[in-house]
């Protein structure tokens, strides 16, 4: 168990790491200011790119627009 919450620690550690990280650039930590995010099946598939707005930030990239949003759980 021990290891378990050592792992969990650290993920949150590196979750809250991203995100001021992402504050300091003023950039979504969701796309990464981006503004859009892709399927998987964009990387591999190079014909179809499916590209849809950040939920998080309504596609923008703006770390103010992904903070306002009250989404619950980040990344």
């Amino acid at each position: 168990m021990n290891f378990l919450k050592s792992l969990s620690e650290w993920k949150q550690t590196r979750v809250e790491k991203v995100i001021a990280d992402m504050e300091s650039l003023g950039k979504c930590p969701d796309c990464r200011g981006r503004g859009f995010t892709s399927t998987l099946s964009s990387v591999y598939i190079p014909t179809y790119d499916a590209v849809f707005d950040c939920p998080g930030c309504n596609g923008s990239g703006q770390f103010t627009d992904w903070n306002g949003n009250d989404l619950g759980d980040h990344l």
